[in-house]
């Protein structure tokens, strides 16, 4: 056998999908080890993960030759890769490192599969210590409100020379411009220190304060040009209470951060997040 393979694809919901998928792979000798299925009926899109094994990297070939056809049949969207290919990532950061520490450590033991191609700060000290340690690239692109448009050309520098499928914004605190947006559509996640839709912008946890909540929280998205309001990920919460003070929502909102973000880099890795317009369809492990 070949080793595991995902495909993913996604099409205008109609019957006999699943079943016109799964007698592709039966026909070229794939071994289907896992797959979850999801149809929207609000979009009216059906959404499909599969884990495959195939008899040989013949069977493969002719599997992808024979499903094209069969995708353009169909109107699908669709991918298929070896499990273990390792996407190539470049990070980016601001003042506060919580969630780039975290991320470097999940990948040291290997619980994220990736490749660091670098890690970009618009400061100087923050990320050059931690790159260092892992002989990883760093960059120091200061950026002012002038320069914005050449900053922005720096990382694009850096994506296309080293390749990078992935950009995460491990809160990185600028906000990126329409252009860059949409350059990076559908691959790059952000962390917002905000259970979204609400208190977007500046300083949420003072907000969320002012306002007396129950519960905290931190939202994995992906970017586009409206502030706040990609394509969600990964949410998650924590309950707090009267006697806690800002600083205290800012301290555990960092322990809620870490983790929402390696989750959703986790999942965008693994191939199980689907964008379906405004929302994504994300397939659990």
């Amino acid at each position: 056998m070949t080793g595991h393979h995902i495909l993913t694809l996604s099409c205008p919901d109609r019957p006999g999908l699943t079943s016109a998928v799964t007698q592709r792979l039966f026909q070229h000798r794939g071994n289907v080890v896992e797959a979850q299925q999801f149809g929207d009926a609000e979009t009216g899109r059906f959404f499909m993960r599969i884990v495959a094994d195939f008899a040989d990297e013949a069977a493969e070939g002719e599997f992808r030759q024979d499903f094209s056809g069969l995708a353009g049949t169909y109107d699908m969207e669709w991918s298929l890769r070896q499990a273990d290919e390792r996407r190539r990532v470049l990070i980016l950061v601001s003042k506060f490192d919580h969630c780039l520490s975290d991320l470097l450590y999940r990948h040291r033991i290997g619980e994220l599969p990736m490749d660091i191609v670098g890690i970009v700060s618009n400061h100087p000290a923050e990320g050059h210590e931690l790159a260092g340690a892992r002989n990883i690239p760093f960059h120091h692109f200061p950026i002012t409100k002038d320069t914005k448009p050449q900053q922005e050309a720096q990382i694009r520098d850096v994506i296309e020379e080293t390749g990078a499928e992935l950009v995460v914004l491990a809160r990185y605190m600028q906000i990126l411009s329409d252009e860059m947006s949409a350059y990076l559509s559908g691959r790059c996640i952000n962390i917002h220190h905000s259970f979204l839709p609400g208190f977007k912008g500046a300083k949420p946890y003072h907000q969320a304060h002012a306002r007396g909540v129950k519960m905290i929280g931190a939202t994995a998205h992906y970017v586009t040009a409206d502030l706040d309001e990609g394509p969600i990920i990964v949410q998650d919460a924590e309950a707090i209470t009267h006697a806690d003070t800002p600083d205290d929502l800012v301290r555990k909102g960092r322990d809620i951060e870490r983790r929402v973000l390696a989750r959703a880099v986790r999942c965008h890795l693994e191939d199980r997040v689907l964008l379906n317009a405004q929302k994504t369809v994300v397939f659990g492990d």
